[in-house]
């Protein structure tokens, strides 16, 4: 499953796809600043920019934020992870955005990349000391391929695909 790199921006969209399985060398930090960087030219509402990026580097870290959220082990094997912290009276979509341009940005550098809830915000916050009224819902997992872990952990799941167009498809109302 190695990551093959679109020259195209359109096929860069409909070709990320969720790895979970990391091969054991961390993120270079030229690759780790180039993944920041997209986050941080992200457009927002109003170009508030009501976030902050909290890398978090350390092993252990990671494990404790894991026990945060249901379906978490990609933290527990992530070499980075980047968890965008949305400040007092930001969007919950803005947050989506920066979270999507940054998984982009890891694509087309060869960095895989997986999205994580934190299901117990709480829990989280507590972990990063974010303090309350800040929102901690989501956790982005980065690193390398492994390209041998990953193919056999797809065989497994049995996902794939995408729905047909016209089933998700409505125009002017419902």
């Amino acid at each position: 499953m190695s990551i093959q790199l679109p020259d195209d921006p359109y096929d860069a969209v409909v070709g990320l796809r969720t790895v979970r399985k990391y091969a054991p060398r961390p993120v270079s930090d030229e690759d780790r600043d180039a993944i920041l960087e997209a986050g941080r030219w992200t457009g927002s509402a109003k170009n508030r920019q009501d976030w902050l990026f909290l890398v978090v580097d350390e092993p252990a870290v990671q494990a404790q934020l894991a026990d945060c959220g249901r379906f978490s082990g990609p933290l527990r094997d992530a070499r980075l992870v980047i968890v965008p912290i949305r400040l007092p009276g930001g969007y919950e979509f803005d947050i989506g955005r920066v979270s999507q341009n940054m998984m982009l940005a890891a694509f087309a550098r060869g960095v895989g990349s997986c999205p994580v809830t934190m299901h117990d915000e709480a829990c989280a916050a507590a972990v990063l000391g974010v303090p309350a009224d800040h929102g901690v819902r989501y956790a982005l997992c980065f690193g390398y391929p492994d390209d041998a872990a990953e193919k056999a952990a797809r065989a497994g799941r049995g996902y794939g695909g995408r729905k047909p167009l016209d089933e998700l498809i409505r125009h002017n109302r419902f």
